[in-house]
């Protein structure tokens, strides 16, 4: 009996230094880059994005859509000019011909004429639901 408490006592804090649960013995163990699972790095999965609020616009509109956003900027302005010019960057051509779709009032040259234009064919557009 003696000699297993011996023993015990001998083997005891060679087990504790070994494992390092004697305070001070042990270095701290740092992290050596990301976690891995066998020879490949531990996969981690992002969180999904929250949908899209009610009051937020969505990221993809159509053309009429967008066009119809311009529709609400007041008449003859410039700044309807510039929403219109936004969806469809203006090219003017020296001969002036006669628009058959939206997309060939960017052709006009004269910024009243390319605003009238615009709003011809934005005013045939029956009203999208929001």
């Amino acid at each position: 009996m003696k000699k297993i408490i011996l023993a015990l006592a001998l083997l005891y804090p060679a087990a504790a230094l070994a494992q390092g649960t004697i305070q001070g013995t042990a270095p701290p163990v740092e992290p050596s880059g990301p976690p891995m699972v066998g020879d490949k790095p531990l996969m981690q999965v992002g969180t999904k994005k929250s949908p899209a609020k009610k009051g937020e616009k969505a990221k993809q509109q159509s053309v009429a859509q967008k066009l119809q956003a311009c529709q609400e900027i007041d008449d003859g302005t410039k700044e309807r000019l510039n929403c219109y010019d936004a969806i469809f960057a203006p090219q003017p051509k020296p001969k002036a011909t006669t628009a058959t779709a939206v997309g060939e009032c960017r052709f006009v040259k004269e910024e009243d004429e390319r605003l009238t234009c615009y709003n011809g064919f934005a005013d045939k557009i029956p009203r999208l639901p929001q």
